[in-house]
C-alpha cells in the first residue's frame, strides 16, 4: 500500500464508502448531485458515478494503481465541474446553492489534483518533474479557496438556518453563524492570496470537521431525515478533501507569506 498521509487515506476510503453507497441506493450521492431528472440514461450514469467512486476508492490505497485512480478521479470530478456546475451558476448566478455546489465539487476536484500530483510525480520523475506537480498542487489550492467563500457567504444568507444548527449547549449561536461564516471567507482568501495559507488550510479543516462532529452526528444519531444524511455525508465528504489539501502543505511553515 501506498499511504500519503492520513488525509489521503480518509479521503480514499470515503470514496469508496460514497461509491457503495450510491450503488446501494442506484442514485447520486451528494457529491455527485445536480442532473436534472429529465436527463437519459440518468439511473446509468449514477451508476457510473458511483462505480468510478468505488475503483478509485480502493484504487488510491495502492501505489502501483494511485496515479491511475487519481487521474480517473480527478477527470471525473472536473467534467463533472464544468459540465453540471458551472452551468448551474449560469442560470441562477445569485443563488448561494449554485456557488455552494460549485464549491463543494471544488473542494473534491482539488483533493484529486493534490493526490495525482503527488502520485504521478512519485512514479515518474523523468516525465513529470517537480515543478509541474507542484503547479498541479497550485491550481488545486486556488480551487480550494475559492471554494471556501461561498461556504462562508452560506453561513449569511442562510443566516437562521445556521444559526440553528449550533449544538445547544453553546450560547450566543447566531455570533457562532457569523464567526464560522466568516472564518470561511478569511481561510479563502488567505489560501488564495498565499498569506499564512497553511495555517488557513489546516483551520478550515479542523472548521469543516468539527461541523460533521458536533453538528451532523448527533442529529444522525437522533432522528434523522434524508436530508439530514445528505447534509452528513456531504460534510465528511468535504472534511476528507479538505484534509488532503491541508497535508499539501506539509513542510512550510505555519506563517509562510506570498507562498500559495
Amino acid at each position: 500500500m501506498g499511504i500519503a498521509s492520513v488525509g489521503h487515506a480518509v479521503f480514499a476510503a470515503t470514496m469508496a464508502a460514497l461509491g457503495i453507497l450510491g450503488l446501494i441506493q442506484a442514485n447520486f450521492t451528494p457529491t455527485w448531485t445536480g442532473v436534472p431528472k429529465s436527463f437519459p440514461a440518468r439511473e446509468g450514469l449514477a451508476y457510473l458515478c458511483a462505480f468510478i467512486s468505488l475503483v478509485s476508492g480502493i484504487g488510491l490505497l495502492w501505489r502501483r494503481t494511485a496515479v491511475i485512480a487519481a487521474r480517473l478521479l480527478l477527470s471525473s470530478f472536473l467534467v463533472w465541474l464544468l459540465l453540471v456546475r458551472v452551468p448551474l451558476i449560469f442560470r441562477a448566478p445569485t443563488t448561494t446553492v449554485a456557488w455552494w455546489a460549485w464549491g463543494d465539487t471544488a473542494v473534491m476536484t482539488a483533493a484529486s489534483w493534490v493526490l495525482y500530483a503527488w502520485f504521478a510525480g512519485d512514479e515518474d520523475r523523468q516525465r513529470l518533474s517537480f515543478a509541474a506537480g507542484d503547479k498541479g498542487v497550485r491550481i488545486a489550492r486556488v480551487l480550494y479557496g475559492l471554494a471556501l467563500i461561498p461556504f462562508g457567504v452560506a453561513h449569511f444568507t442562510y443566516l437562521e438556518r445556521t444559526a440553528s444548527l449550533v449544538p445547544g449547549w453553546l450560547p450566543w449561536h447566531v455570533a457562532w453563524a457569523y464567526f464560522t461564516g466568516g472564518a470561511f471567507i478569511a481561510a479563502g482568501v488567505a489560501v488564495l492570496s498565499g498569506v499564512y495559507a497553511r495555517l488557513a488550510a489546516t483551520l478550515s479543516t479542523w472548521q469543516l470537521g468539527l461541523f460533521t462532529l458536533l453538528v451532523w452526528v448527533p442529529i444522525v444519531l437522533a432522528r434523522p431525515t434524508a436530508d439530514d444524511w445528505t447534509e452528513f455525508i456531504s460534510s465528511w465528504a468535504l472534511t476528507a478533501g479538505a484534509w488532503v489539501v491541508a497535508d499539501s502543505y506539509r513542510g512550510m511553515p505555519w506563517l509562510a507569506v506570498g507562498k500559495r
